[in-house]
């Protein structure tokens, strides 16, 4: 245990204000990194972000694909009016 002396208290919390009403306001980006890099070790680093490079890799052939989908039923079916434009 810590003497009152040694305490540390922390700032009181910032709010911003929005329309539903008051919402905390921090930088949890980079305290989500800091604590990232305290608790993993580099390589544990490494994999979660390589995990997420896969994540939007896939997303990406995703969407190409249903372009590529959409392309393809457009001109199979130009007579008919074609196809619906992908999201």
């Amino acid at each position: 245990m810590s003497s009152s002396s040694e305490q540390v208290h922390a700032p009181a919390r910032l709010h911003l204000r929005r329309r539903s009403g008051y919402v905390p306001a921090a930088p949890v980006t980079g305290a989500l990194r800091a604590v990232e890099t305290f608790l993993l070790s580099g390589g544990q680093q490494t994999a979660r972000r390589n995990a997420w490079a896969a994540v939007v890799a896939d997303r990406q052939r995703a969407k190409d694909r249903r372009e590529a989908e959409y392309e393809m039923a457009a001109l199979a079916g130009g007579e008919r009016g074609g196809a619906a434009r992908p999201r």
